[in-house]
């Protein structure tokens, strides 16, 4: 018989009989190619354990099972079918396949190095709500990744693009307020955010390093009630939380599908590290009109340095026009896009400057098939 199946075959019946007692590793151990090796009990690893071209499982249908120790434990191919749970207490890596049958991988929250690592474009499969990682996921590869994460029996998946060569990045979801989170240091006030945002969804966020551009799409199911944040889907925009403006920043949506109960919102090219958290936000709340801002300061300090009119991005067949208080045109823009900073197009200003002077100003912005908006504003700098 061959060595290393009786090798197998006397493992499993050792932990079969102490099946309450941990399998505690010392020295060196490899699961070679085409072995597999099964765990009905807890791991601990304080050996070798990372040059395995075999197969291993983690099985028991009576209680949760735990992998801990000091050395990081690596796989080839990775089965868990575990009904209260795997726990991971140190970090476990994946180079081939992970396979989801039942039960879910828990990592620690408040530790976002101890992750479950999926290697070398390692893929998965069988995640449902009741099978996924509740914690992180580290993802190292060349293709875009959705990540199998969710938070307790529910699962939230989050999807970067195709990255640079080795990229590596880690996520998880938290189904809590981003005002109060559990495992932060700092809170996410969902009351702070760019003028050019109306709505903060005040039930959910999503946690992503990174330090590689990607594009980053999110998920909404029933219990996101996007419906109370905006009125239509194309309102909604991936938004993340900068730690250094203390504020959350609009990113974008570059597609979007699916109705207000479920669905998936894609953001423009960011860095992950340069946010705190993401989550989904509106250009305009439920039952809100567009919002023209009263006053404009263009000195470059990031508050006011352009004329804003809130959720005018969703009514792209625009046209904003501004006059002097003399009624002299100074600026006309077809499909206006936030990005006047009170230059004038016209002829009311010398040629040397293109700046206008302090003042009032009045606007008409019109919107294909609806009546005409006219107000005013004061330019200050």
């Amino acid at each position: 018989m061959n060595k290393r199946l009786v090798l197998a075959i006397l493992l499993f019946i050792v932990m079969k009989s102490f099946s309450q007692q941990p399998f505690h590793i010392m020295g060196n151990l490899q699961i070679h190619d085409q072995g597999s090796l099964g765990f009905h009990t807890d791991l601990i690893n304080n050996g070798i354990f990372d040059q395995n071209l075999g197969s291993v499982g983690f099985y028991n249908t009576d209680r949760s099972l735990t992998i801990s120790g000091n050395n990081k434990p690596v796989f080839y191919d990775i089965l868990t079918a575990v009904t209260n749970d795997l726990i991971l207490k140190v970090n476990v890596g994946v180079i081939n396949f992970k396979e989801f049958l039942f039960g879910r991988i828990i990592t620690p929250r408040t530790d976002s190095t101890i992750t479950l690592d999926l290697q070398n474009d390692a893929p998965y499969n069988g995640i449902t709500d009741g099978s996924h990682t509740d914690g992180y996921v580290t993802y190292t590869g060349n293709l875009s990744f959705t990540f199998p994460i969710g938070d307790d029996f529910r699962l939230r998946p989050m999807r970067t693009s195709v990255g640079a060569s080795a990229m590596t990045s880690s996520g998880a979801y938290f189904f809590e307020d981003p005002n109060t989170p559990t495992t932060f240091q700092e809170s996410f006030d969902t009351n702070k955010f760019q003028s050019t945002l109306a709505v903060i969804n005040p039930l959910e966020f999503w946690d992503l390093n990174g330090a590689i551009p990607t594009q980053v799409t999110l998920t909404w199911d029933p219990q996101s009630r996007i419906a109370n944040i905006a009125d239509k889907l194309s309102y909604l925009r991936v938004v993340g939380w900068s730690s250094t403006e203390q504020k959350w920043i609009n990113l974008g949506n570059t597609g979007i599908k699916g109705n207000q109960l479920s669905g998936e919102i894609t953001s423009n090219l960011i860095l992950p590290n340069d946010y705190s958290v993401l989550t989904i936000g509106s250009i305009l709340g439920t039952n809100e009109t567009v919002t023209v801002y009263n006053a404009i300061s263009p000195n470059n300090d990031g508050l006011n340095d352009t004329l804003i009119i809130r959720g005018i991005e969703a009514i792209p067949d625009n046209e904003l026009v501004i006059f002097n208080r003399w009624g002299q045109e100074v600026y006309r823009k077809k499909g206006y896009d936030n990005s006047w900073s009170g230059n004038s197009e016209g002829r009311v200003t010398p040629k040397s400057t293109k700046e206008l002077p302090v003042g009032t100003y009045y606007y008409v912005l019109q919107v294909h098939g609806k009546k005409s908006t006219v107000g005013y504003f004061y330019l200050q700098r």
